[in-house]
């Protein structure tokens, strides 16, 4: 029997759970597949939130061919093959093939370099699925090709919505008297992921004494700590995994971010994964508390795609513990969300005139340029005059966090922003 993730699979956009965003019935994305118009596109997302499915239902939508490779078990040679069957394909059809890769961040450059021909001139529709940053792990050439579709975690009102729809649609679940008196527990450990939530499900309803089961906070607890081993045989972990390694780097705990990192390297993550999200947490996390830090984490990064394992896990080692028992600051991290939010509610605010550059006679003529004071002429290398625009003139957004480091930065700050606030 199939699982019950597979036997509720999504067949039309309608049956689609969550993402709103992409499927809903005024989003944009579900308007161009309906139009018939698909453009290559790639599907970045968490595992289980819905991008296969996704997938299947433009599949069983739309009048193209379609065919469908795993970058796991596809080389140079399936990519190829496929490309040439699409393009006899077009001798006969008005619209091109659609070809789907799953997991593509797991496709080499050499893989991506076969695609680009037949996305660049038209003879496929290339749509990629990833949980992977796209912008790491898809050559800038394919990626300037496709549109990027992020898809997110599930909220409590979809989990619902796959919950209920389960226990009345099934055909099996259908034959039990199932009562769900508590929710929070299946929220809490599906995570927003739809497939971990219906293996649950079903690992819970398995276990249903003479067709009856009630489903509470406790006993899904329960069910899920007596066969951890099944629910998590294929790797679902992954991100609640990742998620305990940054929170202990950040919280400074060096032995809990070190086992968190045997446990990846045991379970046979990707070790460039694990580096970069040290570069992420260098700057994010430890940031200008320690700049060394990010020089630290880029460098292990290069050196653990030159090494690889065994001998990369003492590269990793090192970084890590050098992360966790480092001065920690978010005041970089926290200075551009500030900036950004302040962009998005303000527009595009005018460039002072006198920042203004000038190279033509006209723009000199608007004063472009005019009274700019040049701050290596000046003592200190520093002089006073207005560089944001006039309606945020005495806006802040870097505040200097609380160690050693910043102090510094902190004393020249107040000096300048003194200045500011006097004139």
């Amino acid at each position: 029997m199939k699982p019950l993730a597979e036997r509720l699979r999504p067949k039309t956009f309608d049956e689609y759970a969550g993402q709103q965003h992409l499927a809903g019935k005024d989003a944009p994305l579900r308007k161009i597949i309906e139009s018939g118009n698909i453009p290559s596109m790639i599907l970045w997302g968490p595992p289980g939130v819905g991008k296969t499915t996704l997938v299947n239902v433009i599949s069983g939508i739309t009048n193209r061919s379609f065919h469908t490779l795993s970058a796991v078990n596809s080389g140079v040679k399936d990519v190829r093959d496929v490309i040439e069957k699409a393009k006899k394909n077009n001798l006969f059809s008005k619209s091109n093939p659609i070809l789907f890769i799953d997991e593509i961040h797991r496709f080499s450059k050499s893989q991506q370099d076969s695609l680009l021909g037949a996305v660049e001139d038209g003879t496929i529709t290339l749509i990629g699925a990833t949980t992977e940053n796209p912008s790491f792990e898809v050559i800038s050439p394919l990626l300037s090709r496709c549109q990027v579709y992020i898809l997110k975690h599930l909220g409590e009102k979809d989990l619902d919505t796959l919950i209920d729809r389960a226990i009345t649609e099934d055909e099996e679940l259908k034959k039990l008297k199932i009562e769900i008196k508590e929710r929070d527990a299946l929220y809490r450990f599906s995570g927003g992921d739809a497939r971990k939530l219906y293996n649950l499900l079903e690992l819970i309803c398995n276990t249903a004494a003479n067709g009856k089961i009630t489903i509470t906070n406790k006993s899904v607890v329960e069910k899920l700590q007596e066969n951890l081993a099944i629910y998590d045989k294929t790797g679902e972990q992954h991100y609640d995994i990742i998620s305990a390694f940054i929170k202990s780097v950040r919280g400074s705990d060096a032995d809990a971010a070190i086992y968190w990192l045997a446990r990846m390297l045991e379970g046979g993550e990707d070790i460039k994964f694990i580096a970069r999200r040290m570069i992420i947490l260098a700057s994010e996390d430890v940031g200008l508390a320690n700049p060394n830090a990010l020089l630290i984490a880029n460098a292990c990064f290069d050196a653990v795609s030159k090494i690889g394992m065994p001998e990369a896990r003492i590269i990793l080692s090192e970084t890590v513990i050098y992360l966790a028992t480092s001065p920690k600051s978010n005041s970089a991290y926290m200075a551009i969300d500030n900036a950004l939010a302040l962009v998005r509610e303000t527009g595009d605010l005018p460039v002072p005139l006198h920042l203004r550059n000038a190279p033509t006679k006209l723009m000199k003529n608007l004063d472009y340029g005019k009274n700019y004071k040049y701050a290596h002429s000046f003592e200190n290398n520093y002089v006073e005059q207005q560089y944001l625009p006039d309606k945020i003139d005495k806006k802040t957004f870097y505040e200097p966090g609380r160690n050693q480091k910043e102090e510094s930065i902190k004393k020249f700050m107040e000096s300048i922003r003194k200045n500011k606030n006097e004139k």
